[in-house]
């Protein structure tokens, strides 16, 4: 990979993988924040207002999704991604240095709730125009591999997430965790992120993209965009359903379901995450490479058809055997099955529209798929479980995701090769 094309690289992932390892981070260690923020006689309530506000960010998501997706395709893909790191970087500085509930009451909340709108605002354009980015510099032949760095770097930052978790969760007593402890996660983030406003600062924008905007005449409103590529949009809408609830439930809501519904300790569910993690940011770049030659509709056809054969039956053998060693079983084969669906699932969707509205169409279908089924995922199933008793409802709710995902695969179109 040529030095230039592999500092652009760099740049889309860091920063990506910066972004959602803070949104991780937040999910991670909600049974902790809903204790010092959302302080309640009810634990259930505490976590229900901590779950919600994890969520309400990604209100935040389309508005940002296509006031950058329109920044990006007009200004150009580096501009918006430096824009997209200095905002998230401002919303890791409020979480990390805010008081708790204890020292200043209500306000204590208030800042937690305006981080996470700034952070869904950033977000927001942060896929698609990454993806765009990624998919446009890549060279013939290889848009499913550099795609799947997208992926990888939303992996990574789970990773990174649950590395962080097992730490604080081990190293540390619970006394230590609640008063400063869990701080730590988000002032690392903090620390790199100047590095990652760095890089993107000196990337140069991608030959595809300059070459389209310059035989652009008159850019198209949102609404024609929406028109013109409604297939487009309805498709991608529909994979982003898949993609997002299996992201949200299986990877940042797992550690939360194990101590809750399974009583596993809370630092054995992050190694378990980690463990897991590793096996499906392995499984990503091979999928990939194999749909740059194959195409993209026959793996995400397959990896959405396996979760949905494997997913009630790993949830009900972890629930019924409540150990470290079932949950650890489930966790390895529904990431490594929805490693299958990931692989090719950033450069299908980047596919799907023209390079001169790439980022606005795809920032839309995206942003409403995930605010809509994934930002509130731990909240629903937190809610649904309480409702109905069963704490298989989690498992339910993906099978829906998968069965969307499925649906949509059929209506792919194939430039693989073009």
């Amino acid at each position: 990979m040529p030095a230039t094309r592999r500092k652009q690289v760099i740049a889309a992932v860091i920063g990506n993988a910066l972004e959602w390892y803070d949104f991780v981070v937040f999910g991670f260690l909600t049974v902790i924040i809903s204790r010092l923020f959302f302080p309640e006689d009810s634990e259930f309530l505490a976590l229900l207002k901590t779950t919600a506000t994890f969520g309400v960010g990604f209100f935040m998501r389309p508005v940002g999704g296509i006031v950058l997706g329109m920044y990006a395709d007009r200004h150009g893909r580096k501009a918006a991604l430096q824009l997209i790191m200095s905002l998230m970087t401002l919303s890791l500085l409020i979480i990390t240095l805010a008081p708790p509930y204890a020292a200043i009451g209500i306000g204590a909340p208030l800042l937690i709730v305006l981080a996470r709108l700034l952070q869904g605002f950033a977000t927001g354009g942060e896929f698609a125009i990454a993806t765009s980015f990624l998919v446009e510099v890549a060279p013939r032949g290889r848009r499913g591999l550099y795609g799947s760095f997208q992926q990888m770097g939303l992996t990574l930052a789970a990773l990174g997430g649950a590395v962080a978790g097992v730490l604080v969760t081990t190293l540390l007593t619970p006394e230590q965790l609640d008063s400063w402890g869990w701080r730590i996660p988000f002032a690392f983030g903090l620390l790199i992120a100047p590095v990652a406003v760095y890089i993107r600062r000196h990337i140069e924008e991608p030959e595809a993209f300059v070459q389209a905007r310059a035989q652009m005449t008159m850019p198209l409103s949102l609404t024609q965009v929406v028109v013109r590529n409604l297939r487009a949009v309805l498709t991608t809408f529909g994979l982003v359903i898949c993609g997002t609830i299996t992201y949200y439930v299986l990877l940042i809501y797992m550690p939360t379901f194990a101590q809750q519904q399974l009583g596993i300790p809370l630092a054995e569910a992050f190694a378990i995450q980690a463990i897991a993690l590793v096996c499906l940011t392995c499984v990503i770049p091979l999928v990939a490479m194999l749909s740059d030659r194959f195409g993209r509709r026959v793996f995400l056809l397959i990896g959405a058809a396996l979760m949905l054969a494997f997913l009630q039956p790993m949830f009900s053998h972890a629930h019924a055997a409540r150990s470290f060693g079932s949950l650890l079983l489930m966790q390895i084969t529904l990431c490594t099955l929805l490693g299958v669906f990931y692989g090719p699932l950033s450069t299908a969707v980047a596919e799907q529209f023209d390079t001169t509205v790439r980022s606005r169409g795809l920032s839309l279908a995206y942003n409403l798929a995930v605010m809509i089924f994934g930002g509130f995922a731990p909240f629903l199933v937190t809610f649904l479980i309480d409702f109905t008793g069963d704490p298989l409802a989690a498992a339910y709710y993906v099978m829906f995701g998968c069965g969307v995902g499925f649906l949509s695969a059929l209506f792919v179109r194939e430039p693989a090769h073009a």
